[in-house]
């Protein structure tokens, strides 16, 4: 099995690092419980810079035991060993847009209204950023945000010379539809490169690269505390031109060099259920997906294994930041924060990509590192991204609203006194994630506590719930639903107790077939060739007058139902 002692540019600056955090710590760091004011801007100490890299589709398990047994993650580990890591940490929607809005607002995805990858922020919107900003701090970002309306980075495509369509946002608009159509290209690996080929993913490095000489050439300078955000696309599955322009990104893509840094005998082989047995939105996931075909064993571990060398890829480009403030002396008054918008499936429950509420899609990463921050912890509370935007403020000492949905994660994660923590607002002891996009043809929502998980779909009648003991099944391979009913019932009540999901997705039922219309009317005589050749393209050619009866038929059912 490859250990971290694997030869490597990063290892140099990994064991440098150590030796530096060993023998000086966080600067103001003492032993004992400590005031709240060392964390933030007292009056008595310089205020307390903060570095947030937020990459794509991480697998949070990835960041223990035993995820972390398949790759080798250097500096995801040096954040564990001087930081704190959430065990359990969730999007609040499994999807780029209405995830990164959950996080920027600090509101679940029913408040923000940001229902598919198209739909999210007013690009005015004020976020965590712009009131540290307004609070003295200087502010700079770089690399992917897309959390506003219209503004998702992946698959635009040009339709002639009359306008630039989304794709992705039609195949939401339509999931109501009585069709099943394939809206991926089938999953696949690629090898590029050599033992010796380390910038695979070139755009996420050059922003890496404009980050850190940030930190470098500009922060040095800085007489107030500053905030970095770094965007990553990574570890997110790549394009797949060979099956299409409009097809989506299936592939997984790496180098030799990466691919070294898993370790094959560590990657687990998913069990998949009998197509038959099946939920019926997993269904409609696993065919739009393209996954219902035969799969060997190598096929799995080859993609589940370069999703990995992904993984560390990315890992890499967090030690870059990491290094850069460790250079510049800055490091110790700089909390470091790494999370990412949501996980991977990368095949299991037949499935990749994510928009799901399964553990590979819905549990993401989230670990902070800095001065006053618990070393080597371990925290098991359930957290979420929209957690992000009040512990932000607190850092800053910004005063936090109170219509947030989501709760400052710094009394878990400072050293305070007992006093101070038990006068704070704490975090409940659940979580909600919530999703209304495509390849999936129901909304769906996960509420998350101690060992249950608990998933309830549109209307809460017409598709059957789903309730995982996660403590007794952590591969959620048995729905007990029905065979613990006062816990499903329990779980309901306060479900809707949080937010009334029938009401929420007959809105979102509404929304999606006016969308549509609207857009189908904006295109006039060009709608049958748009139509056609969406991400469904394949598909759709080969029966189209079958596929446009049918949406003509749902456009024809009562809107009020």
């Amino acid at each position: 099995m490859r250990g971290l002692c694997r030869e490597g540019p990063w290892m140099v600056v990994l064991a440098a690092l150590v030796l530096l955090l060993v023998s000086s710590r966080w600067e103001g760091s003492k032993a004992r419980p400590v005031a709240w004011g060392h964390l933030g801007a007292g009056r008595s100490q310089r205020a307390r810079n903060v570095v947030m890299v937020m990459c794509d589709a991480f697998d949070g398990r990835l960041t223990f035991y035993p995820g972390n047994q398949t790759v080798i993650l250097p500096f995801i580990n040096l954040m564990k060993r001087y930081g704190t890591v959430f065990l359990s940490a969730y999007t609040n929607s499994p999807i780029c847009c209405p995830s990164r809005a959950a996080m920027w607002s600090g509101l679940f995805t029913h408040l923000t209204e940001s229902w598919n990858n198209f739909k999210g922020l007013d690009p005015n919107y004020t976020t965590w950023m712009d009131l540290m900003q307004k609070h003295g701090y200087r502010t700079q970002k770089y690399g992917k945000l897309d959390y506003t309306s219209g503004h998702h980075s992946v698959s635009f495509y040009l339709w002639s010379t009359i306008c630039q369509q989304r794709s992705n946002r039609v195949e939401a608009w339509t999931r109501d539809v009585d069709f099943l159509l394939r809206q991926e290209g089938r999953p696949m690996v690629n090898l590029t490169g050599n033992k010796t080929f380390v910038r695979v993913m070139e755009e996420d490095w050059q922003n890496t690269d404009k980050a850190a000489s940030w930190i470098r050439k500009e922060a040095t300078n800085f007489s107030q505390p500053f905030v970095l955000y770094l965007g990553l696309n990574l570890p997110h599955p790549y394009p797949s031109p060979s099956t299409g322009e409009n097809f989506g990104s299936s592939t997984f893509l790496t180098s030799p060099y990466w691919l070294e840094k898993v370790t094959y005998e560590a990657i687990k082989i998913p069990k998949w259920p009998p197509l038959s047995d099946m939920h019926p939105v997993d269904y409609y996931s696993s065919y739009t997906k393209n996954c219902t075909g035969k799969f060997t064993r190598k096929e799995i571990r080859d993609i589940r294994a370069f999703y990995y060398a992904m993984c560390a890829e990315t890992d890499a480009m967090l030690g870059e930041i990491i290094s850069a403030l460790s250079d510049t002396g800055l490091l110790k008054r700089t909390i470091v924060i790494f999370t990412a918008d949501h996980g991977e499936l990368a095949m299991e429950h037949q499935q990749f990509y994510k928009m799901s509420m399964y553990e590979a899609s819905s549990h993401v990463p989230l670990l902070v590192m800095g001065p006053n921050i618990k070393a080597h912890h371990h925290l098991s509370n359930v957290v979420s991204l929209a957690d992000i935007y009040p512990t932000m403020l607190d850092i800053a000492r910004i005063p936090i609203p109170q219509n947030l949905s989501g709760y400052s994660l710094i009394p878990l994660l400072a050293e305070m006194a007992e006093d101070e923590v038990s006068s704070r607002r704490l975090h409940p002891t659940w979580i909600l994630s919530e999703f209304h996009g495509c390849n999936a043809n129901s909304s769906t929502y996960m509420l998350r506590t101690d060992k249950w998980k608990y998933i309830a779909y549109s209307d809460g009648h017409s598709v059957p719930p789903q309730l995982f003991d996660l403590s007794a099944d952590p591969d959620e391979l048995t729905n007990i639903a029905t065979t613990f009913p006062e816990v499903t019932y329990s779980l309901d009540k306060k479900l809707c107790s949080i937010v009334n999901y029938p009401r929420i997705s007959a809105s979102v039922h509404k929304y999606n077939k006016k969308q549509f219309i609207n857009w189908k009317q904006s295109l006039g005589q060009n709608y049958s060739n748009v139509i056609a050749n969406l991400r469904w393209h394949q598909d759709w050619l080969k029966e189209p007058r079958k596929y446009k009866d049918a949406i003509h038929r749902w456009l024809q059912m009562n809107t009020n139902e």
